[in-house]
Order: C-alpha cells, then structure tokens, then sequence
C-alpha cells in the first residue's frame, strides 16, 4: 500500500509540468519485432504497451474493412439499417469484389438478394469484398459517397491520422492508415458494439455452398484470441489486427508490412504473449480521486482540483524499475463560473519515454465567479503574465 501512495505522489509531483514541454525521444525497447509497423495496447484503459512506428502512414489493405464494419454497425444501432434490409448485389459489386475479381469474396451471384446480416458475416469472417460493397452501395449509393462516411466518421472516433479510400482496403495511393489508429478503432469496436463483436471470433461462414474458414491466425492457437482482422496486399505487406484475453486482461496487437502469412502469426503472437507475461496492472487513481489542480480565472478562488472520470491503472513491467510521470494537460485558466463534473482536460501518463495513457478530467468541486474586485484582479494578473510571456519570446 505504501508503494502505491508514494507512485501517486510521484505522479502529482509531474502533473503540473508545462504543456508545451517535450519529451525526450524514446530509447530503443529491449523487446523486438519483425514487423515493420506494431502496437500493442491493454483494451480498457488504452495505455501503449509497445509501439513501432506506429503513427507512420501504411496501406491497410483489408483491416480497412473493420471501418467499413463501424460505420455499418452505427447505422443499425441508430436504426438507419436493420439485420432483415436485403441488399441487391450489383454488377459493380459482383465484378469488383465477387467470383470474377479473383480476391476475398463471398460468391454473392450477381442481381441476388441478401439480407445485411448474412453480408456483415461475410465482411467480418470471410473478408468478402463483394459483400463490403454490397453495404456500402445501400448505405452511401457508392463507395466513393460511402468512403467519405467513413472518414467523417473515423475523425469523430479519435482516428486523426487515417484515410480511407474504399469500403474493402483494395490497392488506392490515397488508401493510408497507422498500426495507433487501427488500434484505437478495434478497442471502439469492442467496447461500443458488443452484440456484434462475438462475429470476429467465429471460425467458418458458408455461402451459395461455398464453405471459407475465418481468415484469422490467432483463433485456432489457443492464447485467448477472440477477433479481429487480417490483411494482405503486396503493397501493403501481411497485417492484423488482433485482439485475446488472458485472466480477465484484454489485450489488442496490430503489425503490418511483414513478408509471409506465416510471419504475421508469429510476430502478432509474440507481441500479446509480451503483453501478457511481462507486464501487471497497477492503479494510480481511483475514480473521484483528486489527480492534481488548474489555474481559474475570475472565480472565488484561484484554482480547482481535477479528478479523474474513471479508475486509472497503468500496466507496468514485471521486474522492471520504470519510470512514471504524469502531467495535466487543459486549456487554461479556466473562466469561472465552473461546474462541478465540468470536463477539464487530460492527465497524460508517461511509462518510461513513452507516453502510455491519456484518460478525462472533470472538475472535482464548484468555484462560482467571484466579485468585481476579484476578476480585476485576475484580469491585471493575466495582462502581466502575457506581457511577461511576449518578452520571454523575444529573447
């Protein structure tokens, strides 16, 4: 328990470092991969475990279909689209991505009709490329209006780096993604649409008597595995995004670029078997618990105390004496009047040089605008600190 108090106070003591200051560059991890492009994060909280140009731009060859599955499963859950629509599979669709196109497909005939809930089995467990545009067509009209859904929609779940050019991850220039934002978007997946997660770990989908296996190496080896995506095109290497849990602990891995099917089983597993093996959970704060405090302009009292809006837990290395720090990052001072549960910011956790976890801040308490005198006060103060900062950047 000691232990645990003396890691908070260590985290309170960074949390009111500068927003602007920049972090050492990261040193080289004593864990490796093959793969090209790789993260690994813990699925609840989000924190990196591990990471590998993981903001470097990459093709995503058809783990650009989990976006495709978002935007079909937001449609269903607002009720835009239903399990029982049926879905007419088009010449462009059939030719694109059916029997003729020689790639992932479900072998929808052409001009048949299919129900949306047999085309998300076939997107999810086949990887069908006939069935994604199928949806995309009765969505959007066509993929291109569908594509530009799917961007708006990425941006509006935190994917701020990723473009998608199509509903399959077929070969386009302006086709890009990162291993962080596909692991962002598979950890969205699991926790908003639970009803159709179960999907990524069904092992066979059969259509028109054409039976295919799910696509995904890690169900069939025994380590918890329970979804998600993989990927190939030459361009783009061998990829996946993959997902297990272990003693209640779930942890999400994406590689890409590696040179065989075989390698991407490999090195997918490698990585979640890191996870899972070197690292044990620790809880910084609990939900409620006074995480540091913010400047507040113009209220009854010069700052606030900010705590977090869930528990916050940091895995950290087994055996390993790692560094933590934290700090608050906000838009500030804060005008008064402030609301309590007000949200205020993020605390920023460090594990080592790597910034691992990023979790809200709300206001822990009121602070009602102050008097006349007391804002003047304030307005004087910040007229100075500006003029103290204009004079600090021109030296």
């Amino acid at each position: 328990m000691r232990s645990c108090a003396l890691l908070v106070a260590a985290i309170v003591s960074f949390a009111l470092a500068p927003a602007s200051a920049q972090q050492p560059p990261p040193k080289k991890e004593e864990f490796q991969t093959a793969a090209p492009f790789a993260i690994l994060i813990e699925a609840e909280s989000g924190a990196v475990l591990f990471e590998k140009s993981a903001d470097q731009p990459m093709f995503p060859s058809s783990m650009a279909k989990l976006m495709t599955a978002e935007v079909v499963f937001q449609a269903i859950k607002q009720k835009r689209l239903t399990l029982e629509d049926e879905v007419t599979i088009s010449e462009n669709a059939w030719r694109k991505g059916g029997a003729p196109s020689g790639g992932s497909t479900m072998y929808a005939q052409l001009n048949s009709r299919v129900k949306v809930h047999d085309l998300i089995r076939s997107m999810v467990i086949q990887s069908g490329n006939d069935a994604c545009i199928a949806l995309a067509e009765a969505m959007s009209g066509n993929e291109p209006t569908f594509a530009t859904a799917m961007n708006k929609r990425a941006q509006e779940i935190g994917l701020t780096k990723s473009n998608f050019a199509n509903s399959t991850g077929l070969p386009d220039p302006a086709m890009k993604v990162t291993a962080r934002d596909l692991s962002r978007l598979a950890r969205h997946l699991i926790r908003e649409y639970p009803e159709f997660y179960p999907l990524y770990s069904e092992r066979e989908f059969t259509w028109n008597k054409i039976k295919q296996q799910n696509r995904n190496p890690l169900l069939a080896l025994g380590i918890g595995a329970d979804g998600l995506k993989t990927g190939y095109t030459s361009d783009a290497g061998y990829g996946l995004v993959g997902s297990a849990v272990q003693n209640g602990l779930r942890l999400i891995v994406v590689v890409n670029g590696l040179k065989t099917a075989k390698d991407r089983s490999d090195e997918a597993r490698k990585i979640l078997e890191f996870g899972f093996r070197g690292f044990e959970s620790r809880e910084l704060f609990r939900v409620a618990d006074t995480v540091g405090e913010v400047k507040v302009y113009g209220g009854t009292q010069g700052s606030v105390n900010v705590v977090a809006t869930s528990v916050v837990k940091l895995l950290l290395q087994r055996g390993a004496n790692e560094k933590v720090s934290a700090k608050i990052v906000y838009s500030g001072p804060v005008k008064a009047p402030v609301e309590k549960g007000q949200r205020i910011g993020v605390v920023k956790v460090w594990r080592g040089d790597h910034l691992s976890l990023e979790v809200p801040l709300e206001a822990g308490e009121s602070v009602p605008a102050g008097t006349l005198v007391q804002r003047a006060l304030d307005a004087a103060s910040e007229f100075a600190i500006g003029l103290f900062r204009a004079g600090v950047k021109r030296i």
